[in-house]
């Protein structure tokens, strides 16, 4: 079920969760979410890789943010492997980026929107990394077999898929929940991005906004169908976050979802 990840607790019969800020916002910042996250994942006996973007370059706006320096953000995440002992996933844009990305982080995450290139792809597979794909919000379940396809014809077996929605309008986003057991058909462990299902992009100000109140709700769901993994994206202070805020889970309150989605998981399993 697992790539060739080095997972705390992997042998645990639960989900495993990538979870972490939107975007490195500073050293700081990240050693503190992650020592958070490594307790309670410890505690729940929860397989983690630690979540960070080293660069957001999807951004609706030229003010908006897009972070500190990749090579700056690039050693932050390298020094939250090395402090804690886990695993980190960060997203590349583009294929000349995977080689420098793959020099810091375990995972490479493909944007949804990016799933699609060929090219990045290919760059992203001849790392040896694990590659992470979004499905993209205007994709099918079905469609993304082609996509994990591209990354295993170039020699990288490697992979897992992830659900962050599709589009629903112009302004939402919904789950599936169908497409979960579908991707899994195909081989690979598929994860439920639940805090980028809950975006609610495209808004007229330009600036995503998000349902962070759904969070459990959409997770609860996941866990009931069976998902591998969960994705989450969580910050101690999300109103004042400097990318995606409106759709991250408040970091307090972070142990009560896991501890009420072990549980979901563990009675499901039991049966």
């Amino acid at each position: 079920m697992y790539p060739s990840l080095n997972l705390k607790h992997k042998e645990s019969n639960n989900f495993f969760l990538l979870a972490g800020p939107c975007v490195i916002e500073g050293e700081t910042m990240a050693m503190e979410i992650a020592e958070r996250i490594v307790t309670i994942t410890d505690k729940l006996n929860i397989p983690y890789v630690f979540k960070g973007s080293y660069r957001k370059a999807n951004r609706s706006r030229n003010d908006s943010f897009t972070g500190i320096g990749d090579e700056k953000a690039l050693k932050v995440l390298r020094k939250v492997s090395e402090t804690f002992g886990i695993p980190v996933v960060s997203d590349i844009h583009s294929a000349d980026e995977a080689k420098m990305a793959a020099e810091y982080v375990d995972v490479l995450q493909i944007p949804a929107f990016l799933c699609r290139q060929t090219d990045l792809l290919i760059a992203a597979a001849e790392t040896g990394r694990c590659v992470n794909i979004k499905k993209g919000q205007f994709l099918s379940p079905a469609a993304m077999e082609f996509a994990a396809q591209k990354v295993v014809d170039a020699g990288n077996p490697n992979v897992m898929l992830t659900d962050r929605g599709t589009t629903f309008g112009y302004y939402d986003l919904i789950v599936d929940y169908r497409g979960i057991p579908e991707m899994q058909s195909f081989g690979y462990p598929v994860i439920l991005d639940v805090t980028h299902s809950l975006q609610q992009p495209n808004s007229a100000s330009g600036v995503t906004g998000g349902k962070p109140q759904l969070i459990e709700t959409i997770a609860r769901a996941g866990v009931a169908v069976g998902v591998d993994g969960l994705f989450m994206e969580t910050h101690p202070d999300p109103q004042n976050a400097k990318s995606d805020g409106a759709n991250m889970l408040q970091l307090d309150l972070l142990e009560g979802v896991l501890t009420r989605l072990a549980a979901l998981c563990q009675t499901i399993n039991a049966f």
